[in-house]
């Protein structure tokens, strides 16, 4: 019994002697959450590997009266976060550094918009912007577009409009793979409409967007619809896994610029009347197209454009585009579309819902 007493006696002194500043009192992150989860009353969705192998130090000292301060000082530690997924539920990620709150991301976009109050300083700011958003894709060095070569396959009639599928070489070997929709009948010159594909299932052979770019063909122009880097038959060169790189990003503003080339140079394009439309990773590939090229003459970005929101693909954020002019967001670059026509469309349960109550306003006075 004075054995047994005395074990019991030293195992509970080794475990709080694990409890004091000399070990940083320290916990693995598993353990702090089950603590929170018991304490608030929450339940916090994760993978045992995110947590795995992880320490806080200090851990005790971090919590709070309230749980989101709480999980906060606890996360932060590690580049993570909640998302709340209902009352009382958490889900466990790793920091977006593309995601802002929506507070953060408004007082950026007034602190962007108080750097000019006239028409000649929003000019000076968008041409300095365009010069170092070209430098920081790197390509600012891209020679003047001369031949361009490519893959076509056999026009497909249907009604009212014909397709054929084209690969376009952007540099040696590197080809972007699209569709390009026609009218039957074509009478002199016709608008020329790029469609980048977003992050879509079944990518640009998805029925929505076959019907957008058969309708656009329909209407009386040609409609070009292009998979991103390393995604849908693109893959057919490249693996999915270099699609989440930065130069993706690079290669994708680089393709639009490059079938546009192709396309200007086929005799019944009208090289007045370009335009550009894609929704989400596709928006955002019309905006830096828009703001970088003055070929583009009107834009319609959708479910994209959004001040607290850099878009959550490396594809579409991965190159240091939003550190030049000491900051920009996507709203300011899709304002660089100005004077030009643009017709922004936003969603009310995504990253765009509050498009409307603060960054139109803001986009406004750009124009």
């Amino acid at each position: 019994m004075l054995i047994v007493g005395l074990f019991c006696i030293c195992l509970q002194t080794v475990t709080y002697a694990q409890q004091d500043s000399d070990n940083n009192y320290a916990k693995p992150l598993k353990s702090v959450l089950d603590e929170i989860q018991n304490r608030y009353g929450v339940t916090i969705q994760y993978k045992d590997k995110m947590v795995e192998g992880k320490i806080v130090p200090y851990a005790d000292w971090r919590l709070r009266p309230d749980v989101e301060t709480s999980l906060s000082n606890v996360l932060s530690l590690f580049d993570m976060k909640v998302e709340k997924v209902k009352d009382k539920t958490y889900k466990l990620k790793d920091y977006e550094y593309y995601r802002w709150a929506v507070k953060d991301g408004w007082a950026e976009l007034d602190r962007i918009a108080s750097q000019y109050h006239n028409q000649q300083q929003w000019v000076l700011r968008k041409d300095s912007l365009k010069r170092e958003m070209l430098h920081a894709l790197q390509l600012d060095k891209i020679p003047k577009p001369t031949k361009v070569n490519f893959i076509k396959t056999k026009e497909r009639k249907y009604d009212g409009y014909s397709v054929s599928n084209i690969a376009v070489e952007i540099l040696p070997g590197v080809y972007f793979c699209g569709s390009l929709y026609k009218p039957n009948t074509i009478k002199g010159k016709i608008p020329v409409i790029l469609n980048p594909d977003g992050h879509w299932p079944q990518q640009r052979y998805r029925a929505d967007c076959q019907y957008r770019c058969a309708a656009l063909a329909k209407m009386g122009a040609m409609a070009f619809s292009y998979d991103l880097f390393a995604w849908g038959e693109s893959m057919l060169q490249f693996p999915y896994e270099y699609h989440r790189t930065s130069i993706a990003m690079s290669l994708q503003i680089l393709a639009s610029f490059k079938i546009l080339d192709y396309l200007l140079t086929l005799p019944d394009a009208d090289v007045n009347r370009v335009g550009i439309t894609g929704g989400s990773g596709g928006g955002t590939l019309t905006i830096m197209t828009t703001a970088l090229d003055d070929r583009i003459k009107v834009s319609a970005p959708v479910v994209s454009v959004s001040s607290y929101f850099y878009g959550g693909c490396p594809c579409e954020s991965g190159m240091p585009v939003h550190f030049c002019g000491g900051g920009t967001d996507n709203v300011e670059i899709a304002a660089m579309a100005a004077p030009r026509p643009q017709l922004l469309i936003s969603d009310g349960s995504d990253w765009t819902a509050n498009m409307p109550e603060h960054d139109y306003q803001k986009k406004k006075k750009m124009y």
